[in-house]
């Protein structure tokens, strides 16, 4: 990877719907007409992006950084969880996410939103992420600006016991209530217990001029106008796709924030295999091949249905069934010259 000053590791991507306004493409051209080398997308609870910017990305020789925002339950205020950034380190990490989003999706849903418990996240299915703390929004965050700074510090030491040195407290300077607060709380946490800082820039557009825009996206979701001062204002119109410059000018008191935004970068390198089809084995009994036992229950149902139509006597005779037959015999070849029978098969799983 090239030399640089700064890479972005939190940015939400048109597929967190009403959170951003940043599509892929663009967003691939902007990271190159930047000089940047890399770039992250990290989705609220969602790997949705994930094909569609890998290939975008690779192609145009920026590295891809691949993580989700998560959403993490607040045992005290379900509505209101907190926030915690996972960046896939290798394609070890990447099962462990896959692992954490699906559960999420199944176990963990709550108001339409899918939530994860902390106590998901231990060092085992935390082998291969990297974890950013999730700044004002995070759950040491969220502890630092209540003044609880012994909750802060107990939360602090259990993530660093997870992730060990791959946990990192983040930093935000995008304008908002208590980011400044929670920059200078988090910096002397990290002091104190030797944990490194990076900065983010919790991207949602990619110019500052498209902050209207999205305030017009969030005013539709929420149901509000724009000149309604009692909505809350949860973004700023710094939250773009700023410049190394940029950043370096924003946080220069700090600058191994920024560093540390390239080590990580240079520590995620995520490779996918693309254009091939992987499909769970279906069980089958001993003794027959998968085209032979689909096979056999497809003219197993046929026969059940002609049974339906013609009766037990014209079933199997007659011209009528012949056709039946014949036609079944073709989509057999098909399939399985295709190599599909077992996702037919899955699928007759489900319908039964």
């Amino acid at each position: 990877m090239a030399e640089a000053s700064f890479v972005h590791l939190c940015l939400h991507s048109e597929y967190s719907l009403v959170d951003s306004l940043v599509r892929i493409k663009p967003l691939v051209q902007a990271t190159v007409e930047a000089e940047m080398p890399a770039v992250a997308v990290t989705d609220q609870c969602n790997l949705f992006a994930l094909v569609k910017f890998y290939k975008a990305a690779s192609a145009a020789g920026v590295k891809p950084i691949v993580g989700v925002d998560l959403w993490m339950r607040d045992p005290e205020d379900a509505n209101n969880p907190f926030r915690m950034v996972l960046l896939v380190q290798n394609n070890q990490g990447y099962r462990n996410l896959t692992r954490l989003v699906s559960r999420s999706y199944r176990e963990g849903q709550h108001l339409g939103r899918p939530m994860i418990e902390s106590d998901w996240l231990d060092s085992e299915s935390g082998r291969g992420l990297i974890a950013l703390s999730g700044a004002r929004r995070g759950e040491v965050g969220r502890a630092l600006l209540s003044g609880d700074l012994q909750q802060a510090k107990k939360r602090a030491e259990h993530w660093l016991g997870v992730f060990a040195d791959r946990f990192y407290l983040e930093l935000q300077r995008c304008g908002r209530d208590q980011d400044e607060d929670c920059v200078h709380a988090s910096v002397a946490l990290a002091a104190s217990l030797g944990i490194p800082v990076v900065a983010t820039n919790d991207v949602c557009f990619l110019k500052a001029s498209d902050f209207e825009a999205h305030e017009v996206r969030v005013c539709i979701h929420e149901g509000r106008t724009l000149d309604d001062h009692r909505r809350p204002r949860n973004y700023s119109e710094s939250q773009y796709l700023r410049s190394p410059s940029e950043m370096a000018e924003l946080f220069a008191d700090i600058p191994e924030a920024l560093e540390n935004t390239v080590e990580i970068a240079k520590r995620c390198t995520l490779e996918l295999e693309l254009g091939e089809n992987f499909l769970p084995d279906f069980p089958i009994p001993q003794g027959m091949t998968i085209e032979e036992y689909f096979s056999a229950e497809s003219r197993r149902g046929l026969e059940q249905r002609l049974r339906q139509l013609f009766g037990d006597d014209d079933a199997q005779d007659g011209e009528k069934p012949k056709v039946y037959q014949q036609r079944l015999q073709l989509e057999l070849d098909v399939i399985n010259q295709m190599g599909f029978p077992g996702y037919f098969l899955i699928v007759a799983d489900f319908i039964q």
